[in-house]
């Protein structure tokens, strides 16, 4: 709601580079650094936006690179010779269809018919 009250501000920020418009996105209560990423990736189609804070993106990209899992920090530091196009390696690695390994038991098919 805070951001629709904001919504003219939010709409110049369209002519911004897009990393002074995610730095003055987050100036709205609520809008954090995963979420002015996730918005300047798609309105300006910036290539460099990593959605930091993201639930799985760490891990996905450690594996990928390293084979092993990474917090943000190691994600940040494994894409930092792609600075500039950050966000371009992660969508490369992700159209490869590469999945990070899985640990722990799965669960049974559950049959939900009524007998």
């Amino acid at each position: 709601m805070r951001a629709l009250r904001s919504a003219v501000a939010l709409e110049r920020l369209a002519a911004l580079p897009a990393l002074e418009a995610a730095e003055k996105m987050q100036v709205i209560p609520g809008i954090g650094v995963w979420t002015a990423a996730e918005v300047v990736q798609r309105t300006h189609g910036c290539p460099d936006s990593i959605s930091v804070g993201d639930y799985h993106l760490a891990a996905y990209v450690g594996a990928a690179l390293t084979g092993r899992r990474t917090d943000d920090a190691g994600m940040l530091r494994l894409l930092e010779p792609w600075r500039g196009h950050r966000q371009r390696v992660v969508r490369m690695i992700q159209s490869t269809g590469f999945r990070k390994p899985t640990f722990g038991p799965r669960m049974t098919i559950q049959d939900h018919r009524c007998h």
